[in-house]
């Protein structure tokens, strides 16, 4: 498991290209039989992908954790975005579709991954937070996900929002997640942008076509920069920082926060006028 520490607005601004892949983006994290993760300080949210294919993956305590079992003292949304695979939770098994949820709570022991096809593997997102309280397992379809439309044609970013695990959804200690799916001909993602001090936010990026890309803006509002991304790769949010992207073609990704505020629509506006 990779261990990321904090970076503060000030020296942010001054990291060059490769300096901001080095300490924001997080590649690779679908690999051929095995679980990828990227421990942020941020909130201490882990970020992962697991990509079962010929083999069942189970998923493992590391020792910056402290932690006689992964879900000691956290807890885990679970998102595929793959082919058809089974998410088993302490022995309870949850056959996941693409865009398919399943929540584990702390206290949980064991958490594995399977693929129904190996010519078609599942691949799970991973997002994981502390937790302080307990909540049951639970599985919630992209159905159930209560869609909404937002956006326009007229601006490029006609798009349908799916919560998961929320307040009035999947319960949690902290932990907030969803995905968005743009239409066609639809490139931006959450524009006009915002912050949220009281939380980081973590996005992944899915259904990018090999030849194209998502540039993804980040940065204090009065000093964005931006990250070039391709399929599956994640970012890492800080507080501080905006998060939007434009892609040179459709696309989805998975937003997760965490942190001292649980309510989905606490964010601070960063209205355009004011972006530099």
């Amino acid at each position: 498991m990779e261990v990321r520490f904090q970076n503060s607005p000030k020296e942010t601004a001054a990291m060059n290209t490769e300096e901001l892949r080095q300490n924001f983006l997080v590649q690779q994290l679908m690999a051929d039989d095995q679980i990828k993760l990227v421990y942020s300080h941020y909130d201490r949210v882990i970020v992962g992908g697991a990509k079962p294919v010929g083999s069942t993956l189970t998923l493992e305590t590391h020792p910056e954790l402290r932690a006689d079992y992964f879900l000691e003292r956290r807890e885990l949304g679970i998102i595929n975005v793959g082919g058809e695979g089974t998410v088993e939770v302490d022995g309870e098994s949850f056959s996941l579709k693409k865009l398919d949820c399943v929540y584990a709570g702390k206290g949980v022991k064991k958490v594995s991954f399977k693929s129904s096809d190996a010519s078609k593997p599942a691949l799970f997102y991973l997002l994981s937070s502390p937790a302080h309280q307990n909540y049951p397992t639970r599985k919630l379809t992209k159905e159930e996900a209560q869609p909404g439309a937002l956006g326009d044609q007229s601006t490029a970013n006609k798009r349908t929002i799916y919560k998961y695990i929320h307040a009035e959804g999947i319960q949690s200690a902290q932990l907030v997640m969803g995905l968005t799916v743009l239409d066609e001909g639809s490139v931006w993602n959450t524009m006009p942008s915002h912050t949220h001090t009281r939380r980081m936010e973590a996005y992944f990026y899915f259904d990018v076509k090999e030849e194209h890309r998502v540039f993804h803006f980040m940065g204090q509002p009065q000093e964005t920069r931006h990250l070039l991304m391709a399929n599956h790769e994640a970012v890492i949010s800080p507080p501080w920082s905006i998060h939007s992207g434009c892609g040179t073609a459709a696309y989805g990704f998975i937003w997760g926060m965490a942190g001292e505020n649980y309510t989905y629509t606490d964010m601070d506006p960063a209205p355009l006028k004011d972006l530099r």
